[in-house]
């Protein structure tokens, strides 16, 4: 439900914007982006003031995807609606998982004369090389936070969730739930995203670690299955293992891979429900899955939020001002990361996400 009505508030926010002559993205990204509420219509979750003083300084803002899903293009719905507030007109390019590719639309956006750019690292490891592409732009980070932290600085900064939070929820929820069945030794089945993100470590660390200081001891029952964020991949790594280990709970590191597992033990003829299985990301499918009980329980990643975090971060740069002023989004310490809070979503509150 609360993802319905906020999503009818950034609809009356594209209107007021086309009305007032305010340039800003398209809805084709819109009927793809149902992944995330809105930030900037809910005050409970942080949203921003977009209608920032010295905004209308951007002129255009290049946003910049690694590729495209369910996730990336509900972001791009949250930095849309957040330019179409602002009057700033908006580009979108897809580098296709491709960094020479996204490095070229950084060239262009610089050729351009853009002030700033809105960039969703195809490798973190990258982001340096993207600084100095961008030259005198202004870049925003998005989602993907950087390899080296030491490179952020207030020509370059962080808008979005800090990722030792999502995994946190997921193993308080299994300790809570082991717990209660009297357990405190159990084997896991992990499913990673891409190794070597930032996301995939520090989901995989802090739900361990969740568990570990709640007093569960968690063991591996299989070596992590690198299924790279995606639903099939997921599927056909974890088949094989449904039926020939033993294994407690499978923790995945997103709802995509989670789902691929419950069709994995749907298909061996197995009831998903009666397996602890905990993603992150409540996407549409995510939210179901936990609704009809295949999925024990996700956590919230504010994709809407970061978009519109990550906009106001770029006006925020070229108005000289703090990064979190018109929001009430955390800052951290340095100045240079703008915190979209994680929400656990559970049966009790997941229709809030649907």
């Amino acid at each position: 439900m609360r993802r319905k009505i906020l999503a009818a508030l950034l609809a009356g926010v594209m209107v007021l914007g086309t009305l007032t002559g305010c340039g800003g993205g398209s809805d084709e990204a819109a009927s793809s982006g149902t992944d995330s509420t809105d930030a900037a219509a809910d005050s409970d979750s942080g949203e921003t003031d977009a209608s920032a003083e010295g905004s209308s300084d951007l002129g255009t803002v290049t946003l910049i995807l690694s590729n495209r899903d369910e996730f990336l293009s509900t972001l791009e719905v949250g930095v849309q609606n957040a330019a179409a507030d602002m009057g700033v007109d908006m580009v979108t390019q897809d580098a296709q998982n491709d960094t020479s590719k996204l490095l070229q639309f950084v060239e262009t956006a610089k050729n351009d004369g853009q002030k700033a750019i809105i960039v969703n690292p195809v490798d973190p490891a990258t982001c340096s090389q993207i600084i100095e592409a961008a030259g005198d732009m202004k870049v925003v980070f998005i989602n993907r936070f950087p390899t080296e932290d030491n490179i952020l600085n207030e020509n370059a900064v962080y808008a979005g969730s800090d990722e030792m939070e999502s995994g946190k929820y997921q193993g308080e929820w299994l300790a809570e739930y082991f717990k209660a069945e009297g357990k405190t030794d159990i084997k896991y089945i992990l499913l990673n995203g891409m190794i070597g993100q930032t996301s995939t470590t520090q989901r995989t660390e802090s739900c361990l670690q969740a568990l570990a200081d709640a007093g569960i001891n968690a063991e591996e029952a299989t070596a992590p299955l690198a299924a790279d964020w995606d639903r099939a991949t997921a599927q056909d790594m974890i088949t094989p293992l449904i039926t020939t280990i033993e294994y407690d709970c499978i923790i995945s590191n997103n709802d995509a891979m989670a789902l691929g597992a419950i069709e994995a033990i749907k298909a061996a003829g197995l009831d998903p429900a009666e397996i602890p299985i905990v993603g992150v990301d409540a996407t549409v499918d995510g939210c179901q899955a936990v609704k009809d009980g295949s999925l024990s329980m996700t956590v919230f990643q504010d994709a809407e939020g970061q978009g519109v975090a990550a906009m106001t971060c770029a006006a925020n740069m070229v108005a000289g001002k703090a990064l979190d002023e018109g929001t009430d989004y955390e800052l951290d310490e340095t100045g240079n990361v703008l915190w979209v809070p994680f929400v656990p979503v559970t049966a009790d509150n997941v229709d809030d996400y649907m």
